[in-house]
């Protein structure tokens, strides 16, 4: 399944509180549940005015629904072209 990184500028998203994330983690959920099983979240690392998430869809434009019906933005959508780390090295 292709997947995605999603820029998405929230002002102040590094000064969320933990109760805020979590009901951002429970919006975001609630919204895949309705797309169905074709999208998946694997997780997000939220900095000081943006989030980036990892996003696994079939296509760009279930990406950009997901952002339609939970409110988030998808401010940019980039398909990964590999992954690399450190066993890459070896």
């Amino acid at each position: 399944m292709p997947k995605f990184v999603i820029e998405r500028e929230i002002p102040g998203a590094g000064k969320m509180s933990a109760e805020e994330l979590r009901g951002a983690a429970q919006l975001s959920n609630s919204v895949i549940q309705k797309l169905g099983p074709d999208i998946r979240w694997e997780h997000s690392y939220v900095t000081g005015d943006k989030i980036f998430c990892v996003y696994e869809a079939p296509n760009e434009e279930l990406i950009r629904a997901h952002a339609r019906e939970s409110g988030f933005p998808a401010n940019t959508i980039t398909p990964v072209a590999a992954e690399i780390g450190p066993a890459t090295a070896a």
